[in-house]
């Protein structure tokens, strides 16, 4: 089995000039967490996989601040990065990734161009492209949202993470946005039906609140690595406690626990 993954994830406001981290429940009510730099940082020597930055105040204005976000950070921490957040043409994907990043993460911008995904895995190559799904639960199926959350696409996500896999994406980073913020756990039927209907990685998002939760992803979700926020930003657990957890239950991870 493959080592799976532990992953921060920095939800970026960059209306203040070194940009703050955020963390809210269902994308709304968010609170102060931390400076992304910083954060970033403590995360990788508590032993992080990779690290997401998400921007979600992303607008032309400042973008220039993320590119320095993202410069800064990856002076310090020496694992992926993803960012996502804004990118609407291979142009950002570029400057994004010059400026440090090793992944870009797309949803909105994938939506409304499907082309974007494969021009951009043409372009950078398919592991470079995550694209992001924030599904919600209508019925007996799962729609996709656009623009953080706001806007339903009117696409089933199923369906979708099929679709963007054809078209070169390297991985899908899946949200539920039921479960965001809640500590209720991961959406385990959302997470499985998807990671079975592809054969790219599937990374789990979206409720975490105890260490039981990523044992979950992995063993009931079939998720190939587990993201969460809150829980780590709010020192809840650290990321050398999810790992030991998981290693003594059986889950093969990287135990490289301190660095620097």
């Amino acid at each position: 089995m493959l080592t799976k993954r532990i992953i921060p994830c920095l939800d970026c406001d960059l209306s203040v000039p070194e940009g703050r981290v955020v963390k809210g429940i269902k994308f709304k009510r968010v609170k102060y967490a931390g400076e992304p730099a910083e954060l970033a940082e403590k995360y990788y020597k508590e032993g992080a996989d990779e690290i997401v930055f998400l921007d979600i105040t992303a607008s032309y204005e400042r973008r220039e601040t993320m590119l320095k976000v993202i410069e800064k950070t990856a002076e310090r921490v020496f694992v992926p990065l993803t960012v996502g957040g804004g990118i609407r043409n291979t142009e950002d994907m570029r400057k994004i990734l010059n400026s440090g990043a090793d992944k870009i993460a797309i949803n909105t911008a994938a939506i409304k161009n499907p082309k974007l995904i494969s021009d951009g895995a043409k372009r950078f190559g398919s592991q470079c492209i995550v694209v992001a799904i924030d599904a919600k639960k209508e019925g007996n199926s799962w729609t996709c949202y656009t623009y953080g959350g706001r806007k339903p696409a009117g696409i089933d996500a199923v369906k979708w993470a099929k679709k963007v896999e054809k078209l070169g994406a390297g991985e899908i980073l899946l949200t539920s946005m039921d479960r965001d913020g809640t500590k209720l756990g991961f959406d385990l039927e959302l997470t499985k039906k998807i990671s079975e209907f592809v054969n790219i990685p599937v990374i789990a998002s979206g409720g975490v609140g105890r260490l039981e939760h990523f044992y979950e992803a992995f063993t009931d979700g079939n998720a190939d690595a587990a993201l969460a926020a809150s829980i780590f930003h709010f020192r809840e657990y650290s990321i050398s406690d999810v790992k030991k957890f998981l290693k003594k239950k059986g889950i093969p991870v990287n135990l490289n626990l301190q660095r620097g």
